[in-house]
């Protein structure tokens, strides 16, 4: 069994770990490094994983190190970690945003073009911490097939991924998937408000709007019937939701969408320059 070595224990790594303890992982396979003793202790009580402060020991004991740290320490930290062990035969898996394979890699190599390391980029979103994830990976040509199933079992613990045939690709996935919650919150956040303005209580509210929204995605995800087909079955011609998508459609509903996620990608492209 690989043992996989988590620097950083945040919120992704904490999903990721209880993806891979949910589906047979031992965790006495499982290392976490980060320099609050805190967030280590919790998650080596809660789920029996090694931890450690030392990010050099916790890839020194893995085979697999996922680099869960903020895009702004990575590079710094890889650089640590190859200028302290050899690297060698290691798969690197980051999910940082806004950091290139390059980047990674050339940190990772001293700088160095020659015997570039294996590394992946996942773009997951904020469901993984509940198991229902969408990722998008890209792999450097350096990436093994047997690695790719491995980083297959890593994210797959925690939802579902599609494989990015170039790394640009990353960018789309971030504007369709990896900020997307925060779009379906902006809207229930705004059906909420309204209904509180309607009469109903706060509690009231959300139970309205969370369950709604809870029973139109499970809707989606067990019919094969395509998304506008769902949406016309409950648009009867002259109703009153016909009447709201018209006003949806007239306030330019479509063309806010598109601005929203080209404005998703440019951003995630000047952060990655």
């Amino acid at each position: 069994m690989n043992k996989i070595a988590f620097i950083g224990a945040g919120n992704m790594a904490r999903a990721i770990i209880i993806g891979l303890v949910n589906s047979g992982v031992a965790a006495q396979n499982i290392m976490v490094s980060n320099p609050s003793e805190a967030k280590r202790l919790n998650l080596a009580q809660e789920f029996g994983v090694l931890q450690t402060d030392d990010n050099n020991k916790a890839c020194e004991f893995a085979d697999v190190v996922v680099l869960c740290v903020k895009p702004h320490f990575i590079t710094d930290v890889c650089r640590q970690i190859s200028q302290a062990i050899s690297i060698s035969g290691k798969l690197f898996i980051s999910v940082a945003a806004g950091t290139t394979v390059a980047q990674i890699q050339l940190a990772l190599s001293k700088n160095s073009q020659v015997n570039l390391p294996p590394v992946i980029r996942v773009m997951p979103n904020t469901p993984a911490q509940l198991g229902l994830g969408m990722s998008g990976l890209y792999a450097s040509p350096e990436v093994s097939t047997e690695q790719k199933s491995i980083a297959e079992k890593l994210m797959t613990a925690v939802g579902k991924i599609i494989w990015l045939a170039t790394e640009d690709k990353i960018n789309d996935i971030i504007a369709v998937a990896g900020s997307a919650p925060a779009y379906f919150f902006l809207f229930m956040e705004a059906m909420e408000k309204q209904a509180q303005h309607l009469g109903f209580s706060a509690q009231e509210s959300r139970m309205l709007v969370q369950q709604t929204a809870l029973g139109a995605a499970q809707m989606v995800a067990h019919n094969d019937d395509a998304i506008s087909t769902l949406r016309a079955n409950v648009t009867s011609k002259g109703g009153a939701t016909h009447a709201a998508i018209e006003q949806f459609k007239h306030d330019g509903i479509e063309e806010m969408v598109k601005n929203a996620m080209n404005a998703a990608i440019t951003r995630a492209e000047e952060m990655a320059k």
